[in-house]
C-alpha cells in the first residue's frame, strides 16, 4: 500500500469499510474510522518473536531448563515459560523484575546466604 497516494488510500479504506458486514463496521466505529488501520502490518506470532539474542521465548526456556537443571514442577516451567514470553515480547515490563534478581542475587552473595528452594 505504499506505493499508493494518500487519496488513494483513503478510497481504498472507505472501499473497505463499507463492504464491512455490520458487525465488523459497528467494531471499526467504537474506535473510530479515523483511527482504524486495515493496511496495519500484522504482528509477529509470539513463536517467531525473538529477543536480543535471536531466540524465541520457547528457545530461551529450554535452554534455561537444560543449562540450569531446574525443577522439573510443571507450575516452575509454566512460570519460566510466562517470564521467557514477557521477555521477548517487552523487555521494558520484565526490566524492573530481573534488575530486583539481578541484586537481591549479589545481596545473597555478600551476605554469605543462598536460597535453597528444594525445601
Amino acid at each position: 500500500m505504499s506505493t499508493m497516494t494518500p487519496e488513494q488510500i483513503e478510497e481504498q479504506k472507505r472501499i473497505m469499510y463499507e463492504k464491512l458486514s455490520p458487525r465488523r463496521r459497528k467494531f471499526v466505529d467504537k474506535i473510530g474510522y479515523d483511527e482504524w488501520e486495515p493496511f496495519a502490518m500484522p504482528f509477529d506470532p509470539i513463536d517467531l518473536r525473538q529477543d536480543i539474542t535471536g531466540r524465541t521465548s520457547q528457545q530461551l526456556c529450554e535452554q534455561f531448563m537444560r543449562e540450569t537443571r531446574s525443577a522439573q514442577d510443571p507450575e516452575y516451567l509454566q512460570a519460566a515459560s510466562e517470564f521467557g514470553v514477557l521477555l521477548v515480547m517487552n523487555i521494558e515490563r520484565v526490566r524492573p523484575v530481573f534488575d530486583f534478581c539481578v541484586w537481591y542475587n549479589e545481596l545473597l552473595k555478600r551476605e554469605g546466604k543462598s536460597i535453597d528452594l528444594n525445601k
